[in-house]
């Protein structure tokens, strides 16, 4: 427990430091809401904040209020949704023990720990939640059993993990997400694109869409480029100048899974008002589901304790170019140029 000493001199900063409104007025602990992050205790000046046993004798101070304050955000999690998921389990006769965690790849925040070490660190907090800037960032229920729940999973249909913000592992007050400088969180891959060409457009033959590839360079990852394809040829042979499609294909070693471009394809080609024409405007669903889709699993993601994802992300670069090299230049010229 956190607990203050009667040396406290009423400073303040403790509760300037504190993130989670764990600190009353007087300086004594709301025990719903402190998650043991040890902030108040390091800018102490007196050391009169200690986290010890709740049977450790100390001269506690005193409160100046003998009830407190029944606070919302942790109390919910502990009292309702703690409540209602042991009830749920129990009735499914699922043993609340820790998993094994060898096919369970859910997407997590960029900088997450391997995920054994993550559900030990995290403590459900939501900090991260109210971080994102945009909301990509969602609290889990049960599909992830009971040691998942309320752990933060990204969700990217709507919006991508945008390339500016490094926000949720500033906030992780235990590691679970490593707070990483802004490039080195560009760098971290929490999954793997994957282009469906039986629905992406252009790989269909059914109309021209590169929305996912400028949503890739404008954030600055380059992960996806064109290929030209059913290219029209002339009686000699000879390709036709802008005939067939420019279709969107992925440079894996550059991808880092952030779901831009599959939030982009959502919005324009499944979620969107689109018109056939000027004078038929109506609502046209071209795609059920985005055609560009982030996936997690084995080779697809990195989750690592510590060192460096930009290194990480260059050997990658550095293999794939080694594997180019050692490919004869002929094995990439079309069949009417070999």
């Amino acid at each position: 427990e956190r607990k203050v000493e009667d040396t406290c001199v009423k400073c303040g900063r403790c509760l300037s430091a504190c993130d989670f409104g764990a600190i009353a007025s007087d300086f004594t602990t709301r025990p719903l809401e402190c998650t043991f992050c040890l902030s108040c205790k390091d800018v102490c000046p007196k050391n009169s904040i200690k986290f010890v046993s709740r049977w450790n004798d100390i001269k506690e101070k005193v409160s100046d209020s003998k009830l407190q304050p029944f606070y919302a955000r942790r109390s919910f999690l502990v009292g309702v949704i703690g409540a209602a998921g042991t009830g749920t389990a129990m009735a499914a006769g699922i043993k609340p023990e820790r998993s094994k965690y060898a096919n369970s790849f859910p997407m997590r925040p960029p900088g997450s720990v391997p995920e054994d070490v993550f559900r030990s660190k995290c403590i459900r907090c939501g900090e991260c939640l109210k971080a994102c800037p945009v909301n990509i960032l969602q609290p889990t229920g049960m599909e992830l059993g009971i040691d998942g729940l309320w752990t933060p999973v990204v969700k990217n249909e709507f919006t991508g993990c945008q390339p500016f913000c490094n926000n949720c592992g500033q906030v992780c007050p235990t590691g679970a997400i490593r707070a990483l400088p802004l490039e080195e969180k560009r760098a971290a891959r929490i999954g793997l694109a994957e282009v469906d060409k039986s629905t992406c457009l252009p790989h269909c033959r059914k109309e021209q869409c590169g929305l996912c590839v400028d949503e890739c360079t404008v954030a600055g990852y380059n992960a996806l480029e064109y290929i030209r394809i059913s290219i029209e040829y002339d009686n000699r042979g000879m390709p036709i100048a802008d005939s067939g499609f420019l279709a969107p294909v992925l440079i894996e070693e550059k991808c880092v899974g952030c779901g831009l471009c599959q939030a982009k394809c959502y919005a324009a080609n499944v979620s969107v008002l689109r018109s056939k024409s000027t004078k038929d405007e109506k609502e046209l669903n071209l795609l059920d589901k985005s055609a560009i889709v982030v996936k997690t699993g084995l080779g697809k993601e990195d989750r690592i304790i510590r060192g460096s994802y930009k290194q990480l992300q260059a050997e990658r670069i550095n293999k794939k170019q080694q594997q180019l090299q050692a490919v004869p230049q002929n094995d990439y010229l079309p069949d009417f140029l070999r």
